[in-house]
């Protein structure tokens, strides 16, 4: 007999698309991308290195940073095969189980991104609130730990969801919505019950996302109460301004990811041009802004930057 995810004796292809209304071999449009992954490793990359080579930033702070630069390159280049497939080479399919693997990425580097951003949240909070306990508190066993429990937790609570859509029969249209594959994109090519799917994977986004964000929110509750309780107004703008790269990073992750729920459940109306801009935006902008922000917000690795570009143009120049 023969099983639900085939047709005939072939097996289950899914066509990704790339943007609506634009041809599939679009070069203007490849470029560009290209350009953009090029930046994203270059940015993580170069901020992995230096925070790995200046002992100075061997503090919790930027080891959670180097955790948030891993993030970000493990979710880039899980869109990174079949974005440039589609743009460069026009190869629009995908067999089932590579899609079921993407997905898996996908969605277990975005639940360690987001644990990541609370722990750096929770770093801010002992720095601003308890400044005096903060070396006690954050010692360099309580980072491996969080660090372990966060991508432990990316990759259990994800597990299932990919278990789960394996099982499932694809008996309607193969073609996604975007040019990777994303579970609710998956879910509703389904033509079984996919009830114990959605619970899942809305329980899954609670479990993870959803707490998170309610973490992050408290932290900076706190956090703001703490800065306005300084009496001096230089010592306030000091510290808030060591909190404006980690809140930049929240808002670049949350809104995009935010927006793209909101279409999904109430945008059905809204052009498919829509949804694929924000989901792109989701996957694409994170890992590309987070190491500008960082790199120019904060001055260790700003000041490491500007003297490794100076030492090569003086040896370029000898």
């Amino acid at each position: 007999m023969s099983s639900p995810n085939r047709t005939g004796s072939s097996p289950l292809t899914f066509i990704l698309i790339g943007i609506p209304s634009l041809p599939m071999s679009s070069y203007w449009m490849a470029l560009p991308l290209c350009c953009l992954y090029l930046l994203m490793l270059l940015g993580n990359c170069t901020l992995l290195w230096v925070i790995k080579t200046d002992h100075s930033l061997h503090t919790p702070m930027y080891y959670f940073l180097s955790m948030l630069a891993m993030a970000d390159l493990g979710l880039s280049l899980s869109t990174l095969p079949t974005m440039l497939a589609i743009f460069w080479f026009e190869s629009t399919s995908l067999r089932f189980e590579a899609c079921i693997v993407q997905m898996y990425f996908i969605h277990s580097f975005s639940a360690i991104e987001s644990g990541v951003l609370v722990a750096m949240a929770f770093d801010r909070f002992v720095a601003i609130c308890y400044p005096l306990r903060y070396a006690s508190v954050l010692t360099s066993s309580l980072v491996m730990k969080a660090g372990g429990t966060i991508f432990m937790r990316g990759i259990c609570v994800v597990l299932p969801v990919a278990i789960l859509i394996k099982k499932m029969p694809f008996c309607r249209s193969h073609v996604l919505s975007h040019s990777f594959c994303l579970h609710q994109d998956m879910l509703r090519l389904v033509c079984g019950d996919v009830r114990v799917n959605s619970l899942y994977g809305l329980t899954a986004v609670i479990l993870t996302k959803g707490l998170d964000s309610l973490t992050i929110l408290l932290s900076y509750m706190m956090i703001i109460r703490a800065i306005l309780n300084i009496i001096s107004q230089e010592a306030r703008a000091k510290a808030f301004s060591t909190c404006v790269s980690h809140l930049c990073a929240v808002l670049i992750f949350y809104i995009p990811l935010i927006g793209l729920s909101i279409i999904h459940r109430f945008g059905k109306h809204l052009p498919p041009l829509a949804h694929t801009l924000l989901a792109d935006a989701y996957l694409l902008v994170p890992p590309v802004l987070n190491p500008l922000v960082y790199s120019w917000k904060t001055k260790q690795i700003h000041r490491r930057i500007l003297i490794l570009l100076c030492r090569r143009g003086t040896q370029q120049r000898v």
